[in-house]
């Protein structure tokens, strides 16, 4: 909404007194009422609405605390440069490139240097980063747990441990592509140090191998989703890990990894007895337990056989071949055509009855 059209919409509010009084001049706007207002608008007005006048700026200063500016694609640097040091209270900052990479450590630095209440970051595809920006985030961002640095190539692994003593919330993590900074070392540090992790994509990292996925296994028992499709090192040692350690697992990316063998089918499969046993001894039984693995990616690992996946498929109900709900996804796998889910069997049995 540009600014004039702002400026007859907010005049025409009225409050106080169930619409006694009537606003003339954007300054009788109550702070409490521009927040609200503020929330129903994009970003783009946001930032256009900070400059109406003084009292705006202060109050949308103080209050915003989300932000999203992929759709800035000529000027995105410039912009954070500017806005950072004025939205000190922000803790969801969307910085997610598209055409061209666009932002450079100094925008970084900035928002590391004035938003320590930053809990939600995404840095994806920014090429054009270097370790100083994940050296300013660690000390300056302690609160950070959600980060998105997926493409971003230039990272490396010392940038990355270093950020993971400092900021020890981590929930989630993207590091897809990211094949220099996600390495057995920096997933050693991250599963020392980060062990409230419940979510990581490797996807496509090959430095990843056993080390590294059981560093997290061990160090990271909330862990609910991993995608290691494309780390093709790893074996069937990080799954048991896995299986045995990570007993809230619902969903388990395994693309391309053809050193998974059959072993690890039966380790996942054995978790659900496992897991079962927990939920008994804690008295706990809720549905998350219930369900377990819900999402399984076996493309390309050609290796496993009918009888393992088989097994696996009839430990969690959730995992489903038939159409339209596809959760367990063996493409490529021709060996493995015979899987079926408990849906299907219920449907052959349906229609032979008939």
């Amino acid at each position: 909404m540009p600014g004039d059209e702002l400026n007859v919409c907010f005049k025409k509010l009225m409050v106080c007194g169930g619409g006694s009084r009537v606003i003339t001049d954007w300054k009788d706007i109550p702070m409490e009422l521009l927040m609200r207002i503020v929330c129903l608008l994009d970003d783009r007005t946001v930032i256009v609405a900070s400059g109406v006048c003084s009292g705006w700026r202060d109050a949308i200063c103080l209050g915003l605390t989300h932000i999203s500016l992929p759709w800035c694609t000529n000027n995105m640097n410039n912009l954070v440069l500017s806005l950072a040091p004025k939205f000190t209270k922000l803790r969801v900052i969307n910085l997610r490139q598209k055409d061209k990479p666009l932002l450079d450590d100094n925008a970084v630095e900035t928002i590391a240097n004035n938003c320590h209440d930053l809990e939600d970051l995404d840095l994806s595809k920014s090429f054009k980063l270097s370790d100083r920006s994940l050296h300013a985030l660690a000390r300056g961002c302690p609160n950070l747990s959600k980060l998105n640095i997926s493409g971003c190539s230039a990272f490396t692994d010392d940038a990355l441990e270093f950020l993971s003593s400092y900021c020890r919330n981590f929930k989630v993590l993207n590091l897809c592509g990211c094949v220099k900074a996600a390495t057995d070392k920096a997933l050693k540090a991250i599963g020392y140090n980060c062990r409230q992790l419940e979510s990581i994509n490797l996807g496509w990292c090959e430095g990843v191998g056993d080390v590294g996925v059981m560093s997290l296994a061990y160090g990271c028992p909330n862990l609910h989703a991993i995608d290691l499709c494309g780390c093709v090192f790893i074996t069937d040692e990080s799954v048991i890990a896995l299986a045995n350690n990570c007993l809230h697992l619902r969903s388990l990316g395994l693309y391309y990894c053809q050193n998974i063998t059959d072993r690890a089918m039966y380790a996942l499969a054995h978790s659900r007895v496992k897991n079962k046993h927990e939920v008994l001894w804690e008295s706990v039984k809720t549905r998350y337990e219930e369900e377990g693995l819900m999402n399984l990616n076996i493309s390309q690992c050609t290796a496993l056989t009918p009888p393992a996946v088989q097994a696996l498929c009839d430990s969690f109900p959730a995992l489903h071949t038939c159409p339209g709900r596809h959760s367990l996804i063996i493409s490529g796998c021709l060996n493995l055509t015979s899987v079926r889910c408990a849906c299907a069997f219920q449907s052959h049995r349906a229609i032979a009855q008939v």
